[in-house]
């Protein structure tokens, strides 16, 4: 039976594709409120595709509304539906969103981005072909192959499908967590395709993430913007002060300057030591995704081992500063510095706050300023680590040396998917992160693609591991 489907899903490479590009045509920007109907359409577009592969039921759960900066939104539906119920089989709970992020032409993309292309390569190109619409479609084909062939999956799966992903999950948690004893209760474990390989030439299975507490530095002054002629040098400037103490939190060679942010993270062991060897990655690879050789470490490992299991701290803007191009000479009144830092086992994020509250707290005061300061996180979002020797992985395993011949690199990601968290808490079960895409995918960037070999071999590879948990005690 595997080899049946396998032979059927590269008989109809075709008949996926144009399913990928019916897909990437609906715009379904969630974090556009001109394209909150398109978000809604694309929901009604998977539920048909569902309802017409004979899904036991399609249900939809609804998160509620958005507050968009004083607009009330509705929120697109949870799309639940399940495909097999007998009690005797494993139940898969497979996850994916069907958002997107915003893409226009003038952006750089080279095609309209909403149009699947395939060019001379073989590359699908369109928002959303990687992340997550490709993975999505990706189960919904692995169904399809069976009712055509009349075969049966070797498992139940049952569909989680949200449009928020892109914005925050807004609304998902909670129903994640009421549902757990609900639609939920009968899963065994839990599979997310929503991230990419390591390189471009080898598989991976994921089991770890960094966490992300972000925070907002606020220095207050005059009462209204001042012109620098008048008051520069008379006043204490907020712009300053801000400036002073952003500079104190993090070294231009990656170092937290944070008094005890280390002192949480998880020793470095040498069973975890040994998995960084003889992984599919080399700097050019680091190179070509960042554009520059600007990086931090020379070396494969102290690359990963930043990217995945030490923590970082990052810049990310000033908000209430003269941005615009030309001169202004402005003094802000009331300026916002923000920097996230993401967290590792075993940092925990109430911790991180406390250390970072009180060291920025320490740093204005050291500057003897009469402007007001606050600091503040405005999200926090916990790591992820999994266990790769739970056999939901080791399924995994099994089905991408069956499909593509290999073993796949263990791996950790830098990024955070919070949901992965939300499902493993709730539910108490394993949770697997099994890509499809490479690593230059360039998801949320311009001309973001799928490789028609990705999405092909992704498919097969899906179907397999179904098989693959079947056949596990």
């Amino acid at each position: 039976m595997v080899q049946q489907f396998l032979d059927y899903v590269e008989k109809n490479q075709d008949s996926f594709v144009d399913r990928l590009r019916k897909a990437v045509a609906i715009p379904s920007v969630s974090g556009d409120p001109s394209h909150r109907q398109d978000v809604f359409r694309m929901a009604e577009f998977l539920q048909g595709e569902l309802k017409a592969l004979g899904a036991d039921n399609v249900e939809t759960r609804d998160p509620g509304e958005q507050d968009f900066h004083g607009t009330k939104l509705p929120l697109p539906p949870i799309v639940l539906a399940t495909v097999g119920t007998d009690p005797k089989k494993k139940t898969v709970l497979v996850y994916g969103h069907y958002d997107v992020q915003p893409a226009l032409k003038e952006d750089g993309w080279t095609t309209d981005p909403f149009t699947l292309v395939e060019d001379d390569q073989q590359r699908l190109i369109g928002r959303g072909s990687s992340d997550d619409k490709g993975p999505v479609l990706g189960w919904i084909n692995v169904v399809e192959s069976h009712v055509k062939l009349g075969l049966e999956l070797p498992v139940n799966l049952k569909f989680c499908l949200e449009g928020m992903e892109e914005s925050g999950s807004e609304g998902l948690e909670k129903i994640i967590y009421s549902e757990a004893s609900g639609y939920f209760k009968d899963v065994d474990a839990v599979c997310i395709s929503d991230n990419y390989w390591l390189g471009t030439t080898k598989p991976c299975l994921t089991y770890g993430l960094r966490g992300v507490s972000y925070f907002h530095l606020t220095v207050r002054g005059p009462a209204r913007d001042l012109h620098s002629g008048v008051f520069g040098g008379t006043v204490h400037e907020p712009m300053t002060d801000l400036f002073a103490v952003m500079s104190k939190l993090v070294t231009p060679t990656g170092k937290i300057l944070v008094p005890g942010i280390y002192d949480q993270v998880r020793a470095m062991t040498d069973e975890e030591q040994k998995t960084y060897e003889n992984l599919a990655f080399e700097m050019k690879e680091l190179h070509d995704a960042v554009g520059n050789q600007i990086n931090i470490h020379d070396d494969v490992r102290s690359v990963l081992q930043h990217r995945w299991r030490y923590p970082s701290l990052s810049l990310h803007g000033i908000e209430g500063a003269f941005y615009n191009p030309g001169d202004k000479t402005v003094v802000p009144a009331c300026v916002i510095g923000k920097f996230s830092i993401r967290t590792v086992p075993d940092m925990g994020m109430d911790k991180v706050t406390e250390l970072v509250e009180k060291y920025v707290t320490d740093e204005f005061k050291k500057l003897g300023s009469k402007n007001t300061m606050k600091i503040e996180c405005s999200h926090a979002g916990n790591h992820w680590l999994s266990s790769p020797d739970h056999w939901n992985y080791v399924a995994a395993s099994k089905a991408v040396e069956k499909v593509f011949g290999v073993k796949p690199d263990l791996t950790r990601e830098g990024g955070s998917i919070p949901v992965t968290l939300s499902f493993q808490d709730a539910l108490q079960k394993n949770v697997l992160l099994l890509p499809m895409g490479r690593g230059d995918d360039g998801a949320h960037s311009i001309n973001e693609k799928l490789d028609r070999s990705n999405y092909i071999s992704g498919i097969k590879l899906l179907g397999a591991y179904l098989y693959e948990v079947a056949q596990l005690e």
